[in-house]
């Protein structure tokens, strides 16, 4: 069936007419062809944005591990499943075929069951990118156990906040991580978590870097002997097609981490049928996709998406710098291969080193190049375009978000003409729309406003754990009837979309969606601090980074300011992870309010990307006085 393997550009407006027109239909034929149903469903879709409720393929049953595993066996079994490339590039790569991880998923999950881990349990993974990672997420979906990856780099607070708002009965980790040159100590971070986690009964340790630690009585064990003892075969859970597949934490504009949920079918079917399409993978393809299994990229097309089709995915352990800006292109020449999908600020980083970095392997085996976690800014988008993909390769600028589930505009390849920082057109099934503030949808091109979608979509998150009407306060009350991204973006002449960048609190930092709310929080927790506020400014390798104005509580403080700017950055990396530290830190005397108490930060991102010509409207401000001062010592 063509629909599931879209050719040409013609082919793509046929096929995308048709799933506007008729959606149910359209996903019903994916679904039917394409994979293994314990129970066919009864009702395509059942959907009311104003609650919000959406439900796919109700009354169908099935185990996604199915899917991702068994029905390879016979076909694929020897093929490569997962590529996993270590950190160090002296440590022979591994290749673990279906048949493999069948059996070590298999084990994996039988260890989980005699651990008393069921249906319906939480289980927390907090493991860097090693094999492991992947298995421990297919066992939960195998034995029905909800998995919740949690980033490795964040820190104690953050991965027990997690912990305790899905009240997880186990987590598994390792003893530690390597990263480039220096390895990490991820117990004693899961240590110092657990001090506050009532819920954990047992984690699960992984030996990955042979470091001594403190292992818990009755409570923390040694994993490999355990799967040595368990047999290679587990029956899966039949779940319902709504049943939960996996908690994923997102940054929110204020306050706590948003705990998304996805569900098992409509997931499963999105994103087999996005990885195939956006990629156009075939059958002898290796797939690397460089983000963190801890993000939904990974989640989405490390794991699932790759493994639905039977395709090869490498995982890999390092970093694009270690031991040189050339480890890359060297896996890339390596390994063969054919698709290779990162973040801007990787290609940003790399761009800035020497290209004999690049120029000096052999890239040939490149079909596809993607990009992900922002917007590509053109200069990279050309970088990446002449020098890795030889003007030969195209690039996937891909838009989607965590409570996509899956990627939701994109180019296709060898299909839809590019143009650099275009995201392009919307896959079929998706209808997004260009809000104005008043609430009306734009319509025609060369235009731009909010970005909304207008009909539900398989993959979509169904709330936020705990929480159904801060999911429904979040996505569905700006625009009425409307999921609302939160995302800015144009419609050029011919229809192709961009994306203008986040209209709320949040700001993307080396791909990472950072709330300034809960970095706020911890900056005002330091003792000499009596007030906030972070925004982001233009950064030519991260594409932002943030720019803190920070009011103390003695204006008259006499203590090394150096010294202090350190105290509050290591706040930051305590509370949050390293990942949120300041570029900048601006010490102010006030900060610009309007009389109601509200921080005018769109005045704050103006000073701190140094546009202060115009700084619109500012007769709303209780001080404007305070806003020249600012500028004057403005870093």
């Amino acid at each position: 069936m063509s629909n599931y393997h879209i050719k040409t550009f013609e082919e793509y407006f046929h096929i995308y007419r048709k799933s506007v027109r008729e959606p149910e239909n359209f996903w019903e034929e994916v679904a039917e062809e394409h994979f293994v149903w314990r129970k066919r469903w009864d009702n395509v879709l059942r959907w009311d944005f104003s609650k919000p409720e959406i439900a796919w393929f109700e009354g169908a049953q099935l185990n996604i591990t199915e899917n991702c595993l068994d029905r390879h066996l016979r076909t694929r079994g020897d093929k490569t499943a997962i590529l996993f490339e270590p950190n160090n590039p002296n440590e022979p790569a591994q290749h673990i075929t279906y048949t493999e991880l069948y059996e070590r998923v298999c084990k994996m999950a039988n260890v989980l069951k005699a651990k008393g881990i069921k249906k319906g349990d939480r289980v927390c993974i907090y493991l860097p990118m090693i094999p492991e990672l992947s298995v421990a997420l297919l066992a939960c979906a195998r034995i029905g156990a909800i998995h919740s990856v949690v980033f490795a780099g964040f820190s104690s607070t953050a991965l027990s906040t997690r912990i305790n708002d899905s009240s997880c009965k186990m987590v598994i980790t390792s003893d530690g991580s390597y990263r480039g040159n220096k390895s990490i100590d991820l117990k004693g971070i899961v240590d110092e978590a657990l001090e506050q986690c009532p819920t954990v009964e047992s984690v699960l340790v992984v030996n990955r870097v042979g470091s001594s630690i403190h292992m818990e009585q009755g409570r923390d064990e040694w994993i490999q002997p355990l799967l040595d003892a368990a047999q290679p075969h587990c029956e899966p859970e039949v779940m319902e097609a709504e049943d939960p597949l996996f908690i994923l934490y997102t940054s929110g504009s204020t306050g706590k981490p948003k705990g998304m949920v996805h569900t098992t079918a409509g997931y499963m079917v999105f994103i087999a049928y996005t990885f195939k399409n956006i990629f156009q993978y075939r059958e002898p393809d290796i797939f690397w996709c460089t983000a963190d299994i801890g993000w939904i990229t990974g989640h989405s097309y490390i794991v699932y998406g790759p493994l639905l089709n039977g395709a090869t995915s490498v995982l890999f352990e390092g970093v694009p710098s270690y031991p040189d800006f050339g480890r890359f292109w060297e896996i890339v020449e390596k390994h063969s291969i054919t698709h290779f999908y990162t973040a801007p600020t990787a290609i940003r980083a790399l761009a800035k080193e020497d290209l004999n970095y690049v120029e000096k392997y052999n890239l040939s085996s490149l079909k596809v190049l993607g990009s992900v976690g922002e917007p590509i800014n053109e200069e990279a988008w050309h970088w990446y375009n002449d020098h890795v993909g030889k003007k030969k390769s195209p690039i996937v600028d891909t838009w989607w978000q965590t409570e996509t589930g899956g990627i939701l505009i994109s180019p296709i390849p060898y299909v839809t003409p590019t143009k650099p920082t275009y995201a392009t057109l919307p896959l079929p099934g998706i209808q997004p729309a260009l809000m104005d503030e008043n609430g009306q949808e734009i319509k025609g091109n060369q235009v731009d406003g909010r970005l909304c979608v207008k009909f539900p979509w398989p993959s979509m998150a169904r709330t936020i754990w705990g929480d159904h009407e801060r999911y429904r306060t979040t996505y569905f009350t700006a625009f009425e009837g409307k999921y609302f991204t939160g995302d800015g973006a144009l419609r050029d002449e011919v229809g192709y979309y961009r994306i203008t960048g986040r209209v709320d609190d949040v700001i993307i930092v080396s791909g990472h969606n950072l709330g300034t709310a809960p970095i706020e929080d911890a900056i005002n927790e330091h003792p000499a601090v009596a007030e906030s506020a972070i925004v982001g400014f233009p950064h030519d390798v991260k594409g932002n980074a943030l720019y803190g104005f920070v009011m103390l509580k003695d204006v008259g403080e006499v203590r090394d300011r150096d010294n202090l700017r350190k105290e509050i950055n290591q706040q930051i990396s305590d509370r949050i992870g390293p990942i949120a530290k300041l570029d900048k830190i601006q010490f102010v005397e006030g900060l610009p309010k309007t009389r109601s108490g509200k921080i005018m930060r769109r005045i704050l991102r103006k000073i701190a990307g140094n546009e202060t010509e115009n700084l619109g409207d500012t007769s709303t401000l209780l001080d404007p006085e305070v806003v020249q001062q600012i500028i004057k010592d403005r870093l």
